[in-house]
């Protein structure tokens, strides 16, 4: 390589530079494992096709702390504690009727999670035998916290969380203000289920690395959505979606395949396809897949489905990519009626069940994660008085 003209630098002479940390493995984990060439996610030994199938969302928290399935008695008791630690404290509800109606919410949630680190009896002191109660706190009350505000924001009553029912059943609840049929709390749960975790991503990254500081795991999850937040992590489905509507403003009857490929000839990007690490269809996006299939002929969204079979072979034939789990569950929230700007969100909610699994294990070998820095600039300037600067 040559030199840098500006700064000397001769890349050369130093060691390869992963950008973005490519192919650096930092960690050992026990909570998922991801061969991308195949298309194969398992969380803590189990294929998620499995989990997709016959698991809750309860289940799969158990197993991302516990590394193991639980027994009737300690589902049960997690059941419970889930629902006894729904409610919010007066103050956060208080944050969220007096914000901006307007402001995002992902940025809500995370000075909302914040919050919470206040009402924490321990102060969110960082003790291992604490871990899992907080990590109870954190999943249940963040669906309260985006419900009510998403309530709040509509000029609407919040809804106070039920005392019965599994996560995903509460937070329709909370968030329609009435209680969801079958179909819809099952397939917000398997949407819980498919995003619940995924080996080193940015915002498991952020976790664990705040996770090394010894600070308390309300700071580790407030920065975890602060990375999820961005598009390039978390907000691809709120993307996909609002190219979906893009499509629907020029009737259902338009051409999303002349669309697809009018924004590929102009090099604008299509969220929702390629990954960093699946070369292959991502496996969480055939479960979503179907699902928006069946649930865009149940609400009268056909078009959306079909746009996005459009969209996908286009992609396929046109760049050889394959979509990821963005893509479809897009098509999913919206057919059960959750506004775009809320799908990171569930994706939040949905996540602290691995952000908290991994916040255990780094605390469990911690070490400080201090990676190092390449300097490439100047060294041992002359000082310039300011005068003639």
């Amino acid at each position: 390589m040559s030199t840098d003209l500006h700064t000397g630098f001769d890349e050369t002479k130093y060691p390869h530079i992963n950008k973005g940390l490519d192919g650096i493995v930092a960690f050992s984990t026990t909570k998922s494992f991801i061969d991308g060439a195949v298309g194969e996610l398992i969380y803590s030994g189990y294929n998620i096709d499995v989990l997709a199938e016959k698991a809750t969302f309860e289940e799969v928290c158990f197993l991302l702390w516990n590394d193991r399935l639980p027994n009737s008695n300690e589902l049960k008791n997690l059941q419970d504690a889930f629902i006894k630690e729904r409610s919010i404290p007066d103050v956060v509800l208080d944050y969220l009727n007096n914000t901006a109606k307007d402001a995002e919410p992902m940025a809500v949630l995370q000075s909302a999670v914040s919050m919470l680190a206040d009402f924490d009896p321990t102060k969110g002191k960082f003790d291992s035998n604490l871990f899992i109660d907080q990590a109870i706190a954190l999943t249940a009350k963040i669906p309260t916290i985006i419900a009510a505000y998403d309530r709040i924001r509509n000029e609407k009553d919040v809804m106070p969380p039920l005392d019965h029912g599994s996560t995903a059943f509460n937070f329709l609840y909370m968030l329609n203000g009435e209680e969801p049929g079958t179909q819809a709390e099952k397939t917000m749960d398997l949407c819980l289920i498919l995003h619940a975790e995924h080996g080193m991503n940015a915002s498991t990254f952020t976790c664990r690395t705040v996770c090394a500081t010894m600070s308390d795991i309300y700071s580790a999850t407030a920065a975890a959505i602060g990375a999820l937040k961005g598009p390039l992590h978390g907000g691809a489905n709120t993307a996909v979606m609002n190219t979906l509507l893009e499509l629907e403003e020029q009737g259902k009857n338009a051409d999303a395949v002349a669309f697809t490929k009018n924004k590929l000839a102009k090099k604008e990007k299509i969220m929702g396809f390629g990954h960093r690490v699946y070369k292959t269809f991502d496996p969480r996006g055939r479960h979503l897949q179907k699902m928006a299939q069946a649930l865009s002929e149940e609400t009268g969204h056909e078009e959306l489905y079909r746009w996005s079979m459009d969209m996908m072979n286009t992609m396929k034939t046109e760049k050889n990519i394959d979509p990821n789990v963005d893509f479809f569950s897009a098509t999913v929230y919206y057919s059960i009626g959750i506004q775009p700007d809320l799908y990171t969100c569930i994706f939040t909610m949905s996540r602290i069940s691995g952000w908290t699994g991994h916040f255990m294990e780094q605390a469990a070998n911690n070490r400080l994660i201090r990676p190092r820095a390449l300097y490439v600039g100047e060294k041992n300037l002359d000082w310039v008085p300011l005068e003639e600067r």
